[in-house]
């Protein structure tokens, strides 16, 4: 199973203190939570696990079975999903799907995608243009696109946002699944979606100059 580790994990923007010394190690299977008010520094910190930013102090590192992936490996152990990717308008959901799969070589399993599609309600549409979508359809293909590669580790930010009830629900029960066996994590300030969640980290306890890391609150 895999194994997510931040040591003394630090973000600053033109002095402006992001987070400072986060330092947990994160095992599969659970659900944890990134807890914070908008603007505090959640998509940030998902960013500089995924490889999108880098930090300015501090290392991320992906292990299983006792070896620690390269940057380049573990791209293909977790999914991401998050409001802010781009989707490519003129390809459906399914070549969305399997064009992100297959530039990271990885294997594009239809059946398994058509199982995502159709718990999202959005198998019938699988074939039509994304720019046909409504913002709602739009993010659930986002999250089904981090779960179709069946990843070890699923980090999903804001996974919720534009969703009506039925398609959060979806996301709900997906995630539960997935953290039965795997490591998902939530970027939210839901309080229902941390409720949900075995363990929380706070982004705000990470802020001040001399804060040495109080640690994630369960």
């Amino acid at each position: 199973m895999i194994k997510l580790e931040l040591k003394e994990l630090t973000k600053i923007f033109e002095r402006r203190v992001i987070f400072r010394n986060i330092s947990l190690i994160k095992d599969a299977p659970g659900l944890f939570g990134v807890a914070g008010p908008n603007g505090s520094g959640k998509s940030t910190l998902v960013k500089v696990i995924t490889g999108l930013l880098s930090p300015t102090s501090g290392s991320v590192a992906f292990s299983a079975g006792g070896r620690e992936f390269s940057p380049g490996e573990a791209i293909n152990h977790f999914g991401f999903a998050s409001p802010y990717l781009v989707l490519y308008d003129e390809f459906s959901a399914r070549e969305n799907i399997e064009f992100s799969m297959k530039i990271r070589g990885l294997q594009f399993d239809e059946a398994y995608v058509d199982e995502l599609l159709q718990h999202f309600s959005l198998l019938k549409r699988k074939n039509d243009p994304v720019r046909a979508y409504s913002s709602g359809m739009k993010q659930r293909l986002k999250v089904i696109s981090a779960f179709a590669h069946k990843p070890e580790l699923v980090i999903l930010d804001e996974p919720t946002a534009n969703l009506d009830s039925e398609g959060k629900a979806r996301v709900y029960e997906l995630a539960k699944i997935a953290a039965a066996e795997k490591l998902v994590i939530f970027a939210t300030n839901e309080e229902d979606e941390l409720a949900m969640c075995n363990e929380v980290l706070n982004i705000n306890d990470y802020k001040l100059n001399n804060n040495t890391g109080k640690g994630a609150k369960v």
